[in-house]
C-alpha cells in the first residue's frame, strides 16, 4: 500500500473526479456512506451522536455522515464551525441537504460564540473539523474545542485524521490541541503520520475505507513511502527446487555472544536455521562452547582464541553472509576486531545490537564500510549511531533516511512499524509485528532471519523486507496462542514454520 502525501492525495481526489468521472459532491457522498456504514458497524442507533464539522471538505463529509445516521434512525445533534462565513462548495451543498431533511435533532452553526453541548459517556463524538489537508497546529477556538472534546467521557470517531494531527510531519505539533480518537476511519489510504509510535495516542484503532479512488492514479504514481503487505512478500519468496541441498541453500557466518550473552548467539544461530538456510557457522568465544553444542547441536562452531570475547577478525570467502553483532560486547579488543572484520568482509552483511553500538563510539569508522550493508537499529540505538538524540519519531525517521544515503546501505528502523530506509530515499514500513514482541532477544532473532536470506541468495533489499515481515508474523502468529505477556524470543523462532506455511499459502 502506497502512502502519498497530502499533496498528492489531493491530486488523487482531483485526478479520481476527472477521469471516473464524478462530480466531487457525489464523491463526498460515496466517502459518507463508507463512514457511515463503518461507525453504524460499531454503534447501534441507541448511541446519541454530536457531530462537530468543519469548514472544509472534511466538514462537508460530516454533515453527509449526520444526514445518513439521521436517516438511519440516530439523534445526530450537528455544529458546523463556520467562524469566517466561508464553507467549501461541497460542505455548503451539504449543510442545505442536511438543513432541508429535517431529521437531525439539532443543528447549529457557530459563525461568533459557542456554547458547547453535554458530552457523556454512552454518547458518540464524530470529528469532523480538520482532515488531511492541514498544515499548521490548531490555535485559538478550535484548539479550545478540541480540548473540551478530549476531556469528556464520550467516544470518539474521526474522520480520516483526527483534528489537529498533520497527515506527514508532526514534529512541532502542539500535543494538547489534537483530538484523541478511539477510531480513526481513514480514506483509502493510510497517511505517514499514522506510521509513528508517537502518533498513536491520538488515532485509537485505525480502519482504511476503500472509497473507490482512481487505481490507475494509484499504480502510475511514485510514492516515497509505503506499506508492505502479504502479497508482497508472497512475490519476492523463491521457490525450494526439489533437488535442493545444503550446499545450494546457502552457508551463513555469524559473529555473535561473549561471555554471558551466549544466548544471543543461541537465538540469531536457531533463527538463521528456521530460515531455511543450508549451513550456519556460529563464531563466539571459547566459553560459549558447551552452550552453543548443547543449545544448537545443527549449527557449526567456529571458536575464537579469546575466552570470553570475540578478539580476532575472520575470512568470509566461504560464506554466502554474515551476520554481526548480538550479543558482542564493547570492549576496545572486539571493536578493534569489529572494524577489521567489516573492512575485509567480501559477503553481503548485517550490521546489529553491539556492532551497532561500537560503530556509534566510533562513527567515523562507518565510512570504512562496504555499501549495501543493512543495519538494524532500535530508536535509540539509531540515535547514536546518528550522534543526535530525536525528539519524536517523524525526526528520527528522517535521520535513518539519512544516514541510509550517506552510507549507501539499508537502515531497518525497529518498531511497531519497523521502517526500512532504502540508500534511494525510499521507506517500505512493515505490517506485522506486535507489542509483544517488546522483549530482550527479538533483535537477535530478526538479525538471524535476514542473515539467512542474504545467504540463501535474496538481494539486500528483499532479505530485509522479507525478514522483518516474516519476524512480525511469527509474532503474531505466537500472540494468538501465547498473548502478548508471555511471549520470549525463542516463541518466534518456533513460529517462524508456521509464518512461512502462511506467506506460501
Amino acid at each position: 500500500m502506497k502512502i502519498f502525501t497530502s499533496a498528492q492525495i489531493h491530486e488523487l481526489d482531483k485526478y479520481t473526479i476527472e477521469h471516473e468521472p464524478i462530480t466531487s459532491l457525489n464523491l463526498m457522498e460515496r466517502a459518507a456512506k463508507a463512514l457511515t456504514r463503518a461507525i453504524e458497524e460499531e454503534w447501534s442507533n441507541r448511541t446519541p451522536v454530536v457531530v462537530f464539522a468543519g469548514p472544509g471538505n472534511n466538514g462537508g463529509d460530516a454533515l453527509a455522515v449526520a444526514r445518513l445516521l439521521s436517516e438511519d434512525g440516530y439523534a445526530v445533534s450537528v455544529f458546523l464551525f463556520n467562524v469566517h462565513n466561508k464553507l467549501s462548495a461541497d460542505c455548503a451543498t451539504n449543510k442545505k441537504r442536511l438543513i432541508e431533511g429535517k431529521r437531525v435533532k439539532q443543528f447549529t452553526e457557530v459563525t461568533v460564540n459557542f456554547d458547547p453541548p453535554q458530552l457523556e459517556a454512552g454518547m458518540l463524538v464524530v470529528d469532523g473539523l480538520f482532515g488531511s489537508g492541514l498544515n499548521k497546529p490548531l490555535a485559538g477556538g478550535f484548539a479550545a474545542m478540541v480540548k473540551y472534546i478530549n476531556q469528556s467521557a464520550a467516544k470518539i470517531v474521526s474522520i480520516d485524521l483526527p483534528s489537529g494531527l498533520m497527515s506527514e510531519d508532526n514534529s512541532y505539533n502542539i500535543s494538547a490541541n489534537i483530538i484523541r480518537a478511539d477510531l480513526t476511519l481513514t480514506l483509502q489510504q493510510k497517511k505517514l503520520s499514522m506510521m509513528m509510535a508517537d502518533n498513536q495516542q491520538y488515532l485509537g484503532r485505525i480502519k482504511v475505507l476503500d472509497i473507490r479512488l482512481s487505481p490507475e492514479f494509484i499504480q502510475r504514481t511514485e510514492s516515497r513511502c509505503s506499506i508492505l503487505e502479504e502479497k508482497d512478500i508472497r512475490q519476492l519468496l523463491k521457490p525450494r527446487g526439489d533437488f535442493a541441498h545444503k550446499g545450494s541453500m546457502g552457508t551463513a557466518l555469524l559473529i555473535a555472544g561473549s561471555y554471558g550473552m551466549s544466548g544471543a548467539s543461541v537465538l540469531a544461530t536457531r533463527a538463521c536455521l528456521r530460515t531455511g538456510v543450508g549451513k550456519v557457522i556460529t563464531h563466539t568465544p571459547k566459553r560459549n562452547y558447551e552452550i552453543m553444542q548443547i543449545s544448537v547441536p545443527e549449527a557449526v562452531l567456529q571458536m575464537d582464541t579469546e575466552e570470553t570475547i570475540f578478539s580476532e577478525p575472520v575470512d568470509t570467502e566461504d560464506y554466502h553472509a554474515m551476520g554481526i553483532g548480538p550479543g558482542l560486547g564493547t570492549s576496545e579488543a572486539t571493536a578493534i576486531a569489529l572494524i577489521a572484520q567489516l573492512r575485509r568482509c567480501t559477503c553481503p552483511v548485517v550490521v546489529d545490537a553491539d556492532a551497532l553500538n561500537i560503530l556509534a563510539s566510533h562513527r567515523a569508522w562507518m565510512q570504512q564500510l562496504p555499501k549495501n550493508h543493512i543495519f538494524t537499529p532500535h530508536p535509540r540505538e539509531l540515535d547514536r549511531l546518528a550522534g543526535i538524540t530525536s525528539s519524536n519519531c517523524t525526526e528520527r525517521l528522517f535521520k535513518a533516511c539519512e544516514l541510509a544515503d550517506r552510507l549507501h546501505g539499508y537502515i531497518l528502523l525497529k518498531g511497531h512499524f519497523s521502517a526500512l530506509c532504502h540508500p534511494d530515499g525510499k521507506v517500505e514500513f512493515c505490517s506485522t509485528g506486535n507489542s509483544g514482541m517488546a522483549t530482550a532477544g527479538s533483535g537477535d532473532v530478526l538479525t538471524g532471519i535476514i542473515t539467512a536470506l542474504l545467504a540463501r541468495g535474496y538481494k539486500q533489499a528483499d532479505a530485509a523486507r522479507i525478514g522483518m515481515y516474516l519476524h512480525g508474523l511469527a509474532g503474531d502468529l505466537a500472540i494468538k496462542d501465547l498473548g502478548k505477556e508471555s511471549l520470549i524470543a525463542s516463541d518466534l523462532i518456533n513460529y517462524l514454520p508456521k509464518a512461512f506455511l502462511r506467506i506460501e499459502e
